[in-house]
């Protein structure tokens, strides 16, 4: 990798899904510069992202390596002098044991990489869990100054610094803003892997795009899928959707079709988004796109579509159905961090400006997670074991070994066991709870 200077500070991002790679990748972008040298590390599990996976994200990485937890930490330790800023866009536990990890490789070192973390998109279950398990990084991102504002709150309600929190957006916003309808008219389901969770309620919104799509033969209507059949993103998808539609009596109508690709690329054709809570909601209203949070099946936090009340744009089917076409609060859209209004592209310079700060210092403290021996003694022990690590951040005995390359027989016994589990997830456990409950 390149050396550094103080223009092109040098990357790693270690993700464990799609969406995550997708949020740490273009994070880096947006915090350092498009020039910056990015080694990408997917962390090995369930949910590694496929070349297929990676390529729809569109951020090219100058080299992308899977690792394990320790695996990352020794390459962290012998490199530590190759990488400027690491941003660890996992789930909450993962970044826990990272910061754990990393903090014994560095102990001593006078100069360290930054440290930067966050959430992929919404906050709506597991604040106070999920962002404990985040303290300890050198910026703790939030995605608007809604967020910001909660995650203050968290670590200051514990007596924890709070002072890594940094205000920013989602980094995926952008594209054309919305001005005239297409030709054909197009409405747009944005599908969610694990919500809602229940094949019937997943067979209820399908049902009901389907009738949309009859009830407007004039109007294109697409389905716009995360995954392919044997893919995993960030959750477990146990009723594909793809699978659905095979049921749908009749088949699907000649203007409904299923989609994959970039979600930026399909909003550019879209002119009414639909989902139950995803990400790609605030992606449209980003655009100005008129926007449905479905009500169909409550406003729940089950669903997580209670985080868009106050937002003007939860609906019904009937209600889309009959015409109705929703506008967006514009107060409630800025404290969401969407910048409509046109500020987005000022949304990092804090995050710039504070990671630049830090790069500059002639020597930075030693990373200290509010989870501790001393303050969680029930819990981080298991939390650090989930990724091999002990207490102390050392990795416990039967560890991978430093540096060792998967060989033929290892890479095929690997790509195995990621195929019997999605196996097992989608197909073998739904059938084995419909036993249960016979």
């Amino acid at each position: 990798m390149p050396a550094s200077t103080s223009e092109t500070p040098r990357v790693a991002v270690l993700a464990d899904s799609d969406t995550r790679w997708k949020w740490g990748a273009l994070t880096a972008r947006r915090i350092t510069t498009d020039e910056s040298p990015l080694g990408g590390f997917l962390l090995r599990g369930r949910a590694t992202p496929t070349p297929r996976q990676l390529d729809e994200v569109g951020v090219r990485a100058d080299s992308l390596d899977e690792v394990t937890a320790v695996e990352f930490l020794r390459a962290m330790e012998r490199d530590a002098d190759r990488y400027d800023v690491v941003v660890l866009a996992l789930v909450g536990g993962a970044v826990q044991a990272m910061l754990h990890g990393l903090a014994r490789a560095w102990q001593g070192r006078t100069k360290r990489p930054v440290v930067v973390t966050g959430y992929v998109g919404v906050v709506y279950e597991k604040l106070a869990d999920g962002l404990l398990l985040r303290h300890g990084a050198d910026l703790v991102l939030a995605n608007s100054r809604h967020d910001a504002d909660r995650f203050r709150a968290v670590y200051e309600g514990v007596d924890a610094d709070a002072s890594a929190v940094t205000e920013c957006a989602l980094p995926f916003l952008g594209g054309a803003p919305y001005e005239e309808k297409h030709d054909p008219y197009t409405v747009v389901f944005a599908a969610q892997p694990s919500v809602p969770d229940t094949p019937a309620d997943r067979a209820y919104l399908l049902g009901r795009l389907v009738q949309h799509a009859r009830l407007h033969p004039d109007r294109e209507v697409l389905l716009k899928l995360r995954s392919k059949p044997g893919e995993h993103t960030t959750h477990i998808e146990e009723a594909p959707y793809q699978k659905l539609a095979q049921r749908i009596e009749g088949g699907l109508p000649a203007n409904c079709r299923l989609v994959y690709g970039h979600m930026g690329e399909v909003l550019d054709r879209t002119d009414l988004l639909v989902t139950v809570s995803s990400t790609a909601a605030l992606e449209a209203m980003h655009r100005r796109i008129p926007t449905v949070l479905l009500t169909d099946l409550g406003v729940r936090e089950a669903l997580g579509n209670h985080h868009f009340t106050g937002s003007g744009c939860l609906a019904s089917w009937d209600q889309l159905d009959a015409g109705h076409l929703p506008e967006a609060d514009a107060r409630w859209v800025a404290r969401q961090g969407v910048a409509a209004d046109g500020t987005y592209d000022t949304a990092f310079d804090t995050a710039r400006a504070r990671v630049t700060g830090l790069l500059a210092a002639d020597r930075l403290p030693p990373l200290a997670p509010y989870y501790s021996l001393t303050t969680a003694p029930g819990y981080l022990p298991r939390i650090l074991a989930r990724h091999h690590l002990a207490p102390d951040g050392t990795p416990l005995p039967g560890a991978p070994a430093a540096g060792k390359e998967a060989g033929p027989v290892r890479q095929i016994v690997r790509r195995a066991a990621r195929g019997a589990y999605r196996h097992g997830v989608q197909r073998v456990a739904p059938v084995i709870r419909r036993m249960g409950e016979l």
